[in-house]
């Protein structure tokens, strides 16, 4: 169990580890969740959130356990990223990522990339093998081979699932429906029994916060965006202050929401500038800009965040949103239903 991973083992600078995770917000009720799809979301969320704990354990840096427990979110076929992302309204999977180092202030992010198995670690390579911040679309990808990361066909990322959501919605919207992806396997017999609805993971993302030992803090979010988006849309997931933002003098904040509030209110770089110039505690940072900023906008999502002194938050106004906590030395703590602590 990872709550017993080494409880009380701490470097001299005394600072204990502690990671936080998300996998995104929306209509998450339990009257549209089976128990076996609710297993598998938990399951997940225990893999991921992990996976980071045990990079921390063993002296690792906040950004290398994000990039493990994203890596692993992106891998995981529930979750809006990577491997389960979206349909965008052409049949495309149009991925998105930021990394942020709050010990530096150093960050890399990649928008509309199609071919990079994980985004994330597109992302951090942007921030240390560029000059530059953030890469879009082929460009984006084109770094990709170059910095040496694992490069798949788009069809890596299609899901049967994502697919018949994608088709349900534009038929609702009355949207033409584009063929199905070259490289998909063929279509199934008949429908899949549970397509979720579009709302469950209308804000759909990954991210993870985390503090290591060393007193370092740093953000990380992955996400395929909002199901049928048009236009080549981009969210607030890559663009540093909205839906990343970390740095050792607040604190590290990954969004999910709706993008297009997120970015009109930098929501992530605002939780951290409540923390570090009014002096205000993390959950009431994280409150206000939820529940006062976001929602007099008429915005929906949520934030987790933690800082250098371990403070953990979570808080989102959606009916709920995937996540999961875990302090050095103590116990994991995971939700999905709003109803959760």
């Amino acid at each position: 169990m990872m709550s017993a991973i080494s409880a009380g083992a701490q470097q001299a600078r005394g600072h204990r580890w502690a990671i936080v995770l998300h996998g995104g917000a929306g209509v998450i009720e339990r009257s549209s969740m089976t128990p076996e799809r609710e297993a598998e979301y938990r399951a997940g969320l225990k893999r991921a959130i992990e996976a980071g704990a045990a990079v921390l354990d063993k002296g690792g840096s906040s950004m290398d356990a994000i990039e493990a427990a994203i890596r692993i979110l992106e891998d995981d076929p529930n979750f809006n990223a990577g491997k389960g992302a979206v349909f965008a309204a052409d049949g495309t999977n149009q991925l998105d990522a930021a990394i942020m180092d709050g010990a530096t202030l150093r960050a890399g992010a990649v928008a509309d990339v199609t071919r990079t198995r994980h985004p994330i670690s597109l992302a951090r390579a942007v921030m240390e093998k560029s000059p530059h911040v953030l890469l879009v679309g082929p460009g984006a990808d084109e770094f990709s081979k170059y910095a040496g990361l694992e490069q798949v066909d788009p069809s890596y990322f299609f899901t049967e699932r994502r697919w018949e959501s994608l088709v349900k919605q534009l038929d609702k919207e009355h949207l033409p429906v584009p063929p199905r992806p070259q490289g998909a396997p063929p279509a199934p017999k008949q429908p899949l029994a549970e397509v979720e609805a579009p709302e469950v993971h209308k804000y759909g993302t990954v991210g993870v916060v985390a503090l290591d030992r060393a007193g370092d803090i740093a953000a990380g979010t992955s996400t395929g965006g909002t199901q049928a988006k048009r236009w080549g849309r981009v969210g607030d997931s890559p663009l540093i202050g909205a839906g990343t933002y970390a740095s050792n003098q607040s604190c590290a904040v990954s969004a999910t929401g709706t993008g297009e509030y997120f970015i009109r209110l930098t929501v992530a770089r605002t939780v951290c500038a409540l923390v570090q110039y009014k002096g205000m505690k993390l959950q009431a940072a994280a409150d206000e800009v939820i529940h006062h900023d976001l929602e007099a906008l008429h915005g929906d999502g949520g934030v987790i965040a933690i800082t250098p002194d371990g403070q953990m938050a979570w808080s989102f106004n959606t009916p709920g949103m995937f996540r999961a906590k875990l302090a050095e030395g103590g116990k994991l703590e995971m939700g999905i239903y709003g109803d959760e602590p």
